[in-house]
């Protein structure tokens, strides 16, 4: 069995709780218009076996002493399932905390994945069928269908959304995406995430035409209420 691996950061602090070591899995079949890792899309990358990744990701243990663990991104990890339900159930055994990235588009039955998962970190792209569409280039239904899977198999979920200055970033829009995350199962925390160009380099190394040029980064300042709003939300619909 072969992973095919964009990269690992040894030291993440942005991608689950603690400090952890991130795994991006290559390969995506979304296209969204924001993408800041558009060289994660297409097939290749560093060929790792179960094994030895194992042993890389090991390495890292000491990190991972106050609350941290890996979380496996991409890309969208779940375009390699085989592999990583295999590298999940290697870290659980050897008593790691295991996130997953996605956007829940992906391939096969996501059961053994999920069975060796502690946390999803669920990328929201959009909470209307017809913004999705236009946003990502694919419908709906991969996506809830994985939001089902976790519904069954009771993983806690933290929800992600990137505010897009004029596409993602109006009242109305943030105000639907409350009353979708409340829809969601096990949803423990709401993190608004602010559009940035840093990747826009990236499309021009790759002769990909940038879709988003010319719109400016989204000011994270602005969004302090609204993620504020819907983390308190959240809080009040476990309460219930």
């Amino acid at each position: 069995m072969i992973g095919h691996i964009h990269s690992v950061e040894s030291m993440g602090l942005v991608d689950g709780p603690g400090v952890r070591a991130v795994v991006f899995l290559q390969g995506c079949s979304l296209r969204c218009r924001y993408c800041h890792n558009p060289d994660t899309w297409a097939a290749g990358g560093t060929e790792f076996t179960p094994e030895a990744l194992t042993a890389k990701l090991l390495r890292f243990r000491p990190y991972f002493s106050r609350g941290g663990g890996v979380t496996f991104s991409g890309g969208e990890p779940l375009l390699q399932p085989e592999f990583l339900a295999e590298m999940l159930s290697r870290l659980r055994a050897a008593g790691i905390h295991t996130c997953l990235d996605t956007a829940g588009v992906g391939l096969g039955d996501y059961g053994a994945i999920l069975q060796n998962t502690d946390l999803v970190l669920y990328d929201v792209k959009h909470h209307r069928r017809e913004g999705y569409q236009r946003l990502t280039g694919q419908d709906m239904d991969r996506t809830l269908a994985f939001v089902e899977a976790v519904r069954q198999a009771g993983v806690p979920m933290w929800v992600r959304h990137v505010v897009v200055p004029g596409l993602t970033d109006g009242e109305d829009h943030l105000a639907g995406l409350g009353d979708y995350i409340a829809t969601l199962p096990s949803v423990e925390k709401v993190e608004l995430l602010p559009y940035h160009t840093l990747g826009a380099h990236k499309y021009e190394a790759l002769g990909i035409p940038y879709p988003l040029a010319g719109v400016p980064p989204m000011d994270k300042t602005k969004l302090e209420g609204w993620e504020r709003r819907l983390n308190e939300r959240c809080r009040r619909t476990r309460d219930e």
